[in-house]
């Protein structure tokens, strides 16, 4: 739109008049949302009128006078093209074309539309390796094509990363890597680049699901950087989209056997976030680029992650951060949890400054560890933050459904992360990693099935003095030696244990059938249980 020279152009309609302006992104309605205009019953003398219109869709960066007459004449175009330029001239957030519209906020209905559909029955839960996650991957593969993002991951990254191996070397080469949960199909153009990012899940928490049939995929898309110097640096926004479909294993409700657990918040709306995400940063991109990575295989031992990171489809070097989204769809009390933050040195003055207007309380845990996708990138180092609504009696449960999302909290956290993102994309400089100790090696067991407790820990709570578990999964071997929920974890097979980490290096010592004794901290008071352990297989 020419706002000097007032260059809009008048297009008659059967009654009133139409505004065409290309550079203004969605049309123009009336107060009442009707682009036709209804109040033209005048004779050809009567006066132009004028009615305000607002710009609809997911943004109104700015309004308009729109002049409603009578059938038009010549002096009446006159009149209706003098009253136009005045009065878009006058529109202050129209005045000059060099201004930048306000980033547009999160549109609450469509986060909700997106969870809905990924919720949906007709996905199944989105079991890894079904045909319902597949489904879910080409809907957010659908969804990235549509804001023209650019796909980045090669189609076959372990054949394209060995080059002109011979298939037998490639073959040598992935039984020596034993454990990456990789099997390889060659390609005939294994260097294409595409946005599902195929692999293979291999895991031990596989034990009976019918996985493999149709494999597993990582959906990632490219927003290419505003900036020359800095578009070849990255931020990875992510999320798992898998969840536990029909199978009993990992739910917490396996006595009612093969329902669909479809998973609206753990992960849709991680999911949704990711995808609103997308659209507000490809409308005005950051300067540095933007991977959006949705993983599958999370909930089997964050698989679709972990391949990520071994086959990222730029050099991890050049990653700055990487923000994960799990389980942000049910925000009560306005409190959100943020994981990472001491990850890097300016991740929490960045976390404050975003958290404006109507202010989220925050509760900023620095550990960049944690039981979803963003370890995977925390053990290499690359700052994160993991955004977090916290943990629920739905949780892997068939009740973790649509009706119970908040889809208005699900947006403010979005637009919080959206001005992290921002910050991080924008600023001159990379973030100031906080390099941590390596984690020891969890020790397991030589041979035979991993051990099994049935606990789930409590991802929100720190400062415990211990695991604090959420909850017992129903005839465990948690659960049969007295295990409750909202026992805290100090003591297993007479190690100590502080947090997640030091109770897998004491369970994963064990192997299945041995009997352990636990101590645990309930009301204030240490308790000894003893457990005979399971198998997982």
């Amino acid at each position: 739109m020419r706002i000097a020279n007032c260059d809009l152009r008048i297009a008659d309609t059967d009654c009133g008049l139409q505004i065409e302006n290309n550079d203004i992104p969605h049309p123009l309605r009336t107060a009442n949302n009707d682009t036709r205009v209804s109040n033209c019953y005048g004779a050809v003398t009567s006066p132009i009128t004028e009615h305000r219109a607002v710009t609809t869709g997911h943004r109104a960066p700015c309004t308009a006078l729109v002049v409603v007459g009578t059938p038009m004449t010549p002096v009446f175009r006159t009149r209706a093209r003098a009253i136009l330029c005045a009065a878009v001239v006058a529109q202050s957030a129209c005045q000059s074309s060099r201004i930048a519209p306000a980033p547009p906020a999160a549109d609450s209905l469509a986060l909700r539309q997106d969870v809905a559909y990924l919720a949906s029955d007709a996905l199944e839960g989105r079991g890894t390796g079904t045909r319902g996650n597949y489904d879910a991957a080409r809907f957010i593969e659908r969804r990235y094509l549509a804001l023209d993002l650019k796909p980045v991951a090669a189609s076959d990254a372990v054949s394209c990363a060995v080059g002109k191996d011979s298939a037998e070397a490639l073959r040598k080469r992935i039984e020596s890597r034993a454990g990456t949960g990789v099997e390889v199909t060659l390609n005939a153009a294994p260097c294409d680049k595409a946005f599902l990012q195929k692999f293979t899940p291999r895991s031990q928490l596989v034990h009976s699901s019918p996985i493999g049939f149709l494999g597993a995929q990582n959906v990632v898309a490219l927003l290419p950087g505003s900036d020359r110097q800095l578009r070849d640096e990255y931020i990875v926004i992510g999320a798992h989209f898998d969840h536990l479909g029909r199978q009993t294993f990992g739910a917490l409700d396996p006595r009612a056997g093969d329902v669909i657990r479809n998973g609206a918040d753990d992960n849709a709306s991680g999911t949704a976030a990711v995808l609103e995400l997308a659209r507000l940063l490809s409308r005005r991109p950051p300067k540095r680029s933007v991977i959006f990575a949705n993983f599958s295989g999370e909930e089997l031992g964050l698989l679709g992650s972990q391949f990520f990171v071994e086959h990222s489809p730029v050099p991890l070097g050049k990653v700055v951060a990487m923000l994960n989204f799990d389980m942000v769809g049910r925000l009560r009390d306005d409190k959100l949890i943020v994981y990472g933050t001491g990850s890097a040195e300016e991740l929490s003055a960045i976390l404050d400054s975003a958290n404006t207007a109507l202010k989220l309380a925050i509760r900023a845990v620095p550990g960049g560890a944690g039981p979803s996708d963003h370890a995977s990138f925390y053990a290499k180092n690359i700052p994160v933050l993991h955004f977090f609504t916290d943990l629920h009696d739905d949780y892997h449960r068939a009740t973790d459904d649509i009706e119970r999302i908040n889809a208005a909290g699900m947006a403010r956290v979005v637009e919080v992360a959206e001005r992290v993102a921002r910050s991080i994309g924008d600023r001159p400089s990379k973030l100031t990693v906080v390099r941590q100790a390596a984690p020891a090696p969890v020790a397991r067991a030589a041979s035979g099935p991993r051990p099994y407790l049935g606990s789930i820990p409590d991802m929100s709570t720190v400062d415990a003095g211990g695991l604090r578990i959420s909850g017992v999964t129903p005839g465990s071997p948690g659960d049969k030696g007295g295990m409750r929920a909202g026992d805290v974890i100090v003591e297993l097979d007479g190690k100590a244990v502080t947090d997640l980490e030091t109770y897998a290096q004491a369970l994963y010592a064990r192997k299945s059938g041995d009997a352990v004794a636990i101590v645990v901290l309930r009301s204030g008071e240490r308790v000894k249980l003893n457990v005979v352990l399971g198998s997982r297989e």
